[in-house]
């Protein structure tokens, strides 16, 4: 595949989100450490506020030392170098955690020096939501004597509903990503489709002009056979042939000028023209073609802008032939040019079928013709109007469609004048 703009925007965006995502995923862990060093820290302190209140009305002293050892995450062990009830320690513990916050739940255990072993205390819920769990063993710790353990054995998931907002986010930007990729995939599988498309019409349409251009070459001979000329029926059959032929052919040239200009842009000769006269010039092509038909040119003066003279002249030959061949009636057509707000107005205004509202919009698509039994009468690709979207664009030039208040439609251009 081809490495352009649209894959270069492509990839930077991926690099972007998931860029983005790492850097929300660090985060989150890097919140996790906090939060969870924060949890230690809560806990010491709660823990030296418990052996305060054990030495409360002893006459021990507080140890000198740091009574408060974390064997591992969730597992602390206290030294308090003097006896104690464990209904007591108990109160004290549920007293200074919830004074701390910390609302998950914990069980302790005593060491006995009578037995010496760890004595299982029990198991407290300050959540009031958790079942009593099985006794866990809790290790015995040397050299000390009067000594406690406390254990938090949902210290992770504890930690982890803190950082609900974290995961949320982090949810969150997976999320996009899988929307940004699946977007893309789908993206590509269009464009993919789309060139598919344009080469299966570029091929058909080359295919269908070496026997078409067959076909001119020997209807145009057999016009003018002596045998041809002399019976009026097969005269008017073999026109029909050759007109019907460059019908065909005016087709596929807009076809293949269509696809030309998809695959690279067009190359505009701009120079200084005259609009009325242009016009006056397709609306004298117009009248030899439809000769019933009626065309007014409504303008205070004549006006120059720059533009490409051939492309120019092919805008305004299909707004006029486009309302004259959608008109049930006698086709008259007003084109009115003016100057509004610094740009230069022109309004072709018609008397035909007109487009449904829903419809309006899809007039300028590509390929696209409006389901209706004046459509099926007419010939057409559906490219006419896309052709003259395309010109209007690359000019920067703008163009809208409404309907009239009685019938027909109203497609405006708006070309900006020099200052």
């Amino acid at each position: 595949m081809k490495f352009n703009k649209l894959n270069t925007i492509i990839l930077l965006g991926l690099f972007a989100i998931i860029g983005i995502l790492i850097a929300q995923l660090l985060w989150t862990k890097k919140a996790f450490t906090l939060e969870e060093k924060k949890f230690s820290q809560t806990a010491h302190i709660a823990l030296l506020e418990v052996v305060k209140n054990l030495y409360q009305g002893t006459s021990h002293e507080l140890p000198s030392k740091n009574p408060i050892e974390k064997i591992s995450n969730d597992y602390y062990i206290v030294n308090v170098e003097n006896d104690f009830e464990p209904e007591i320690l108990e109160f004290y513990l549920k007293s200074e955690f919830e004074k701390m916050g910390i609302t998950t739940d914990f069980e302790y255990a005593m060491y006995n020096c009578q037995s010496d072993e760890m004595v299982y205390g029990n198991f407290v819920s300050l959540s009031d939501k958790a079942k009593a769990k099985a006794k866990v063993y809790f290790p015995k710790h040397k050299n000390l004597v009067y000594y406690f353990a406390v254990r938090f054995p949902k210290e992770s998931s504890y930690i982890l509903s803190s950082l609900q907002f974290w995961f949320v986010l982090s949810f969150a930007l997976i999320v996009i990503l899988v929307i940004y990729v699946y977007s893309i995939f789908t993206i590509l599988q269009q464009k993919k489709y789309s060139e598919l498309q344009r080469d299966f019409i570029n091929n058909m349409t080359h295919e269908f002009k070496t026997p078409l251009s067959s076909i001119l070459i020997a209807s145009n001979y057999l016009n003018r056979q002596d045998t041809i000329k002399s019976d009026e029926k097969l005269e008017k059959y073999t026109e029909i042939i050759i007109n019907q032929s460059n019908k065909l052919n005016h087709h596929i040239e807009k076809i293949l000028n269509i696809a030309k200009s998809d695959n690279s842009p067009l190359d505009l000769d701009l120079k200084e023209l005259s609009v009325v006269s242009i016009i006056e010039n397709v609306v004298e092509n117009i009248r030899l073609k439809y000769e019933n038909a009626t065309v007014h040119i409504h303008t205070e003066k004549d006006y120059g802008i720059k533009a490409d003279e051939f492309h120019f002249t092919n805008i305004v030959y299909n707004l006029i032939d486009n309302s004259i061949k959608y008109c049930e009636n006698k086709p008259e057509i007003h084109i009115t040019i003016s100057e509004e707000n610094r740009n230069l107005k022109l309004e072709f205004s018609d008397n035909g079928i007109g487009i449904s509202k829903k419809n309006l919009s899809f007039i300028f698509d590509k390929f696209y013709r409006i389901p209706s039994k004046k459509s099926n009468e007419v010939n057409g690709f559906g490219l006419g109007l896309y052709y003259v979207k395309k010109i209007c664009t690359l000019h920067h030039w703008k163009i809208n469609a409404k309907n009239n208040l009685e019938n027909g439609i109203t497609i405006t251009l708006l070309i900006p004048l020099k200052s």
